[in-house]
C-alpha cells in the first residue's frame, strides 16, 4: 500500500468517526434531556474511545501546506458611461 492510499485510508476513517461522534453525541444530548442519566452514562466510555482515535488519527495526517497569503480578488465588470 502506497503513503497516498494508506494517507486516503485514514481520511476515509477520520470522516466515519467524525459522523458517529456526533451521532454519539447526540444520542447523549437527547438522554440527557430525556433524564435518562443511564443511557447517557454509558456513552460515555464510547465517546472517549472514539475522540482518542479521532485524535490519533488527525495526528497521523499530514498537515495542510500553510496559505499563500494572497487573496484573490473578482475583477467587477466595467460600468458603462451614461451619455447625456
Amino acid at each position: 500500500m502506497s503513503d497516498w492510499d494508506e494517507i486516503a485510508a485514514r481520511r476515509v476513517r477520520l470522516g466515519e468517526v467524525e459522523r458517529e461522534l456526533a451521532r454519539l453525541r447526540y444520542r447523549h444530548d437527547i438522554a440527557m434531556s430525556a433524564f435518562r442519566f443511564e443511557e447517557a452514562t454509558a456513552l460515555g466510555p464510547v465517546i472517549a474511545a472514539l475522540e482518542r482515535e479521532q485524535h490519533a488519527l488527525a495526528q497521523a495526517l499530514p498537515k495542510p501546506e500553510p496559505d499563500s497569503g494572497t487573496i484573490p480578488i473578482l475583477a467587477r465588470p466595467g460600468r458603462r458611461l451614461r451619455h447625456r
